[in-house]
């Protein structure tokens, strides 16, 4: 008997050396009635229940990570519905947040393995006198054994009711806290009676924690996106309502200028000559709000056509020599002899054209050249608008693209800017399925650069 003890013993500290390892499949002998044997037995039982809880660990570990990519609510709600499962036991979960400093917590997201959802989303309730404000002040999950029971002794609630009815029998409450406060619960329910009955509260807890960071972050960009969404219907709104009496100013204008209503004075012309000026950049601006509106959206739309490059070029240099003419700034080319044709939005590349050449213009100093280029690759047609101005710090270049983002750089002659034109042409660039870059020196000037797919 003592060989076998002296045998069992020195196998039985080299398991628990391996479990401390973090391996739990360790064989041990529990062979027999006596005390090291149930010692073994004990071991051994310890071993399973680490490995399950280190499995699930794992298992959680693994699952936040997925859900923590997702990045709406609804989203990470419905991927924690899907996920969990293999954890835990539920036919129902629902998520409910904290709203008006707390005094009420309205549901957010329902989703069931019943036929009906009776608490979806938008029911709400005060949370002054309920059972979740005492739920939230402990920190600990409550477990609700059997729902029929705990409605004969609470007939009052109605949430009890509600969630009775459609079909749930147990259920388990967490409290959700981010950045040091109480945010909402997590109610997992099952079909089944005393299903959380043996459950570790601990595991809850686990995932009522990894949770509600994750929740809490959700939430507060889906705000933000309802709240972008709702800037861009004002945008539009205000932008198109904008534009149509802008267009009657300047067709009055122009009748005045044409002299069809009669004749003016100098005075009169000069001054409606800067009204009609005025009104050209405000319809300007209105244009980029809209385009800003669409892009950011999605709906810019694209009427691609076989377009000569050379030939737009010259026709947008055409239309912009008033304002390289008034700085007496030239232009020059470098084309290829040969250049394919393109498949692309003429009116759209002509956009981008005139936003980088004006854009040189406006930083280069009088008595310039702006050089216009050409380059030929295998799969690619690379446009380049270099220009003899400032040039931009290198430390400001990441503000370039941006809507509404503008670099310390101040036009020459004071020319207006709102940092839209660059936004607008980079996301036209890439509908092309193109790209767009700036090189820079501060006082040598900018080169700025798109590519088009061939």
């Amino acid at each position: 008997m003592a060989s076998q003890t002296d045998t069992r013993i020195p196998q039985y500290i080299e398991a628990v050396r391996t479990m401390e390892q973090g391996s739990f499949a360790v064989a041990i002998a529990s062979d027999g009635t006596d005390d090291l044997a149930l010692l073994g037995a004990a071991l051994e039982n310890l071993a399973r229940s680490w490995k399950k809880r280190c499995d699930e660990m794992k298992m959680l570990a693994n699952i936040t990570e997925h859900i923590n990519s997702g990045m709406l609510l609804d989203d990470v709600l419905n991927s924690i519905f899907e996920s969990f499962q293999s954890i835990i036991p539920y036919d129902r979960i629902g998520c409910s947040l904290l709203e008006e400093n707390g005094t009420v917590v309205r549901a957010c997201w329902a989703r069931s393995m019943a036929s009906t959802i009776t608490i979806g989303k938008g029911y709400s309730a005060s949370m002054e006198g309920s059972s979740l404000q005492t739920v939230l002040q402990s920190g600990h999950p409550r477990i609700i054994n059997d729902i029929q029971q705990y409605l004969s002794e609470h007939p009052l609630s109605t949430s009890t009711k509600d969630i009775l009815q459609e079909g749930m029998r147990s259920s388990l409450t967490c409290p959700l806290h981010a950045m040091g406060k109480p945010i909402g619960f997590l109610f997992f329910s099952s079909m089944k009676p005393e299903r959380y009955q043996k459950i570790h509260q601990d595991i809850f807890l686990q995932i009522a924690n990894q949770v509600s960071t994750i929740v809490e972050k959700s939430r507060y960009l889906q705000q933000l996106v309802e709240l972008n969404e709702l800037k861009n219907k004002f945008l539009g709104m205000a932008a198109h309502d904008l534009r149509n009496p802008l267009s009657t100013i300047k067709g009055y204008v122009r009748l005045f200028l044409s002299g069809n209503l009669g004749n003016i004075t100098t005075d009169q012309q000069e001054a409606l000559s800067d009204m009609n000026t005025a009104s050209d950049e405000m319809l300007g601006l209105i244009n980029d709000l809209l385009d800003v509106r669409a892009i950011q959206t999605g709906n810019i739309q694209l009427k691609r056509q076989p377009t000569k490059l050379d030939e737009l070029l010259h026709t947008t240099i055409q239309s912009l020599r008033l304002i390289t003419s008034t700085k007496s700034i030239k232009c020059q080319f470098d084309f290829p002899a040969s250049i394919p044709l393109l498949q692309v939005d003429p009116a759209r590349i002509k956009q981008v054209l005139t936003n980088l050449i004006t854009n040189a213009v406006k930083y280069s100093f009088p008595h310039t050249i702006i050089h216009v280029s050409i380059k030929i690759f295998e799969k690619e047609v690379w446009i380049a608008i270099q220009d003899q101005g400032q040039g931009i710090p290198a430390e400001e270049l990441k503000k370039l693209f941006k809507a509404f983002s503008r670099t310390s750089v101040k036009p020459t002659a004071g020319e207006k800017s709102i940092g839209l034109g660059l936004a607008i042409t980079r996301r036209i660039v890439e509908a092309h399925g193109g790209r767009i870059w700036v090189e820079s020196e501060t006082g040598k000037g900018s080169t700025f650069t798109f590519a088009l797919p061939l």
